[in-house]
């Protein structure tokens, strides 16, 4: 693959992401856009090889994943785990979150991300 970040292909695809986010989406943004997160800067709907990531910042080489119901189906699972995998091989951190935690705990959903984001291996 030609382009490891960002692919043009794939342009059209994130940008109808940011503009249909969840509500848990819009939530986080709201505290991670900006530079607002201990000044560290957010991408929203940013690729990494062919997966279209919710939440990426590049200075701490860190995805973040909001997850809805859907992906407590097996099918999904696996298919998370191997875009785990697959993110961890280029050397990024992925952490999860489930809607309903950001919407009813968005201060401790942040405090997560502070403080695996900064830890060595926070999968």
């Amino acid at each position: 693959m030609k382009f490891i970040h960002n692919d043009p292909t794939f342009k059209e695809t994130r940008r109808n992401l940011r503009n249909n986010q969840t509500d848990a989406e819009k939530l986080l943004w709201s505290h991670l856009r900006n530079k607002q997160f201990y000044g560290l800067k957010f991408y929203r709907q940013y690729s990494i090889g062919k997966y279209i990531l919710d939440f990426y910042c590049s200075e701490l080489r860190l995805a973040i994943e909001l997850d809805g119901g859907q992906h407590g189906e097996e099918d999904n699972k696996k298919h998370d785990n191997i875009r785990a995998e697959y993110l961890r091989a280029q050397g990024i951190k992925v952490i999860r979150f489930w809607n309903n935690d950001v919407v009813e705990n968005i201060e401790g959903v942040l405090y997560e991300i502070k403080e695996r984001g900064n830890s060595p291996n926070p999968s």
